[in-house]
Formats: structure tokens, C-alpha cells, sequence
């Protein structure tokens, strides 16, 4: 009797492999995807935020002028939107690389995962051909007995 058996890794680990973590860049986004990230790059920083901010004030005499209701509205409807969307996209986009390192770090942990699968792998191969060995004696001896 001997053990047999026969590692057969999923194709997954050699498709994961090859391709590697994936990456924001690796998109293929075309041309309008490319305005689209140069527009979304410039407006997401906190320069444009500032410069969000001195472009609203420039109405904000006006806005004085005419009561309580137009510095509300120049509030909410001016100030707010427009200095308030490079804000959020500027935390945005630091929420977007901490989620990309905690993807590469999940992506390093599993690939050591499998390393160690590989690991227990080869011990258990090794173990299976010193079993082999040991059945081997053991059936060797079982027919010295016999014979004997």
C-alpha cells in the first residue's frame, strides 16, 4: 500500500501571479476618461479649493447688499458648493491611496498565504515518501514473517 497523492494547484494561483495586484493606472480609461482625470486631478486639491474660495468672495459685497436671504443663499448655493467640492475631493482622494495600500497589503498577505500553502504542500509530499518507505519495511517484513 503506498500513499498517492498528487498536488494540483487551482489555475488561479498561476493566472493571480501573472497578473499581479491591480492598479488604478492600469485602467484603460480613453480620451474622455483622460480629460476626466485631469479635471478631477486639478479640482481635487486644495489649491483650487482656495482658489474656489477667493472666487466666491469676490461676490459676497453683493450678496451683503441684498439682506439676509442672498447672504444665505451666497452662502449655501457659492461658498459652500463650490469651495466644499475640492474639499471633499481632496479627502476623497487620500481615502482612495489608504484604500489602495490596504488592497496591496491584503494582496501581499494572500500571496504569503499561498506561499505558506505551498510550503505545507512540499512537508506533506515530503512526509508521504517517508511514509512510502516505512510501508515499504513494513511490507518487507510482513513477508519475512510469512515466510518464515
Amino acid at each position: 500500500m503506498r500513499v498517492s497523492f498528487v498536488h494540483q494547484p487551482h489555475p488561479r494561483i498561476a493566472a493571480r501571479r501573472a497578473s499581479g495586484p491591480p492598479k488604478t493606472a492600469d485602467e484603460h480609461v480613453g480620451l474622455n476618461g483622460r480629460v476626466a482625470l485631469a479635471v478631477t486631478t486639478a479640482v481635487g486639491t486644495m489649491w483650487c479649493a482656495y482658489a474656489f474660495a477667493v472666487l466666491a468672495l469676490v461676490a459676497l459685497p453683493g450678496a451683503v447688499q441684498g439682506g439676509i436671504l442672498a447672504s444665505v443663499q451666497w452662502l449655501s448655493q457659492t461658498f459652500i458648493q463650490l469651495v466644499m467640492l475640492s474639499v471633499i475631493m481632496v479627502g476623497q482622494n487620500i481615502l482612495g491611496r489608504a484604500q489602495d495600500k490596504r488592497a496591496d497589503m491584503t494582496y501581499q498577505d494572500a500571496d504569503a498565504t499561498f506561499h505558506e500553502a505551498e510550503q505545507i504542500q512540499a512537508h506533506l509530499q515530503a512526509q508521504d515518501v517517508a511514509m512510502n518507505a516505512l510501508l515499504e519495511k513494513v511490507e518487507k517484513l510482513e513477508a519475512a514473517l510469512v515466510r518464515s
